[in-house]
């Protein structure tokens, strides 16, 4: 297994996906329609919109909508960025990008940082409205200079591919940082494989690994691959097949087909009783997640 070649093809895989799966669903959690209802309290009354969280946490959309469109229709930049989500989706609602993008970009308006993020995703990938690159970049800095984590991973994005703005590692790697400093997963991987790389920083493989494996506990499958890649090849950790096997088994398990091929291949090299170790790990760290 050639390490280079191999995390070169990850880091790739990992980079398509995030862009072209944008984290707004973490915008309309429990959580956030609290934070409508503490926001909201001297402009409405906080029963429809308590209501709708409930509604919402029970997945009956269509309730939803009727508590939070009269809001929207006021222009209640919230709940209208809540509606264009709902379009985007289609909770409750035909799916429509060209709605979406209608109710975003009301909501951008006024400064709503998820709809600013949202909208900036649909100029990206040309949904609703046509690619522009440039002007995506314009909604992602707008909510990632006030602080939006997943306004910031996108925003490294593009400096990290030349979209919209010139290609600069180093700007990648500031907003990567920015966003994985709060704990976003997938910007905490790309630092890693930044410092892996040595695009922006120096190369460090210590500090990769203190940053994919940040996000690998959390679940995230990419970076549990490209920590099974770090154990194997014994970049930044002592070289370890148990653990490369266990990491790659954690990835595999969620669909990761590519650390299915590598967690195939090292088994080739390993005994039985290394293979068990190796599974018992892996089934230890799910466990501890449950």
């Amino acid at each position: 297994m050639s390490g280079e070649h191999h995390g070169d093809r990850r880091a790739r895989e990992s980079r398509q996906h995030h862009v072209s799966q944008p984290s707004t669903k973490t915008a309309w959690t429990r959580a956030a329609f609290a934070a409508i209802v503490l926001l909201s309290a001297a402009q409405v009354a906080a029963g429809p919109l308590e209501d709708a969280t409930a509604a919402y946490a029970r997945g009956d959309y269509a309730t939803v909508l009727r508590l939070l469109r009269p809001l929207a229709d006021q222009g209640h930049a919230p709940a209208q960025a809540r509606l264009g989500f709902a379009y985007a989706n289609g909770e409750g609602v035909p799916r429509s990008q060209f709605e979406a993008a209608k109710w975003y970009r009301l909501a951008a308006d006024q400064g709503d940082v998820s709809a600013q993020n949202n909208l900036g995703v649909m100029y990206t990938k040309g949904e609703g409205v046509p690619q522009n690159h440039t002007e995506a970049v314009k909604w992602y800095r707008l909510a990632a200079d006030q602080g939006h984590a997943d306004a910031q991973s996108n925003l490294g994005d593009m400096y990290r591919n030349g979209e919209g703005v010139p290609r600069s590692h180093a700007e990648a790697v500031k907003w990567y940082r920015l966003a994985a400093d709060q704990g976003r997963a997938s910007s905490q991987r790309m630092l890693g494989v930044m410092y892996r790389k040595g695009e922006g920083v120096p190369q460090n493989h210590a500090e990769a690994v203190k940053w994919v494996r940040l996000a690998a506990d959390q679940g995230h499958a990419p970076a549990q691959g490209i920590l099974g890649i770090a154990y194997h090849n014994g970049e930044g950790v002592p070289q370890d097949y148990v653990r490369a096997h266990m990491w790659f088994n954690l990835s595999a398990a969620q669909g990761d087909k590519v650390a299915a091929e590598y967690r195939n291949r090292i088994s080739k090299r390993m005994t039985s009783a290394q293979i068990a170790d190796a599974q018992k790990l892996a089934s230890e760290w799910q466990a501890k997640r449950r």
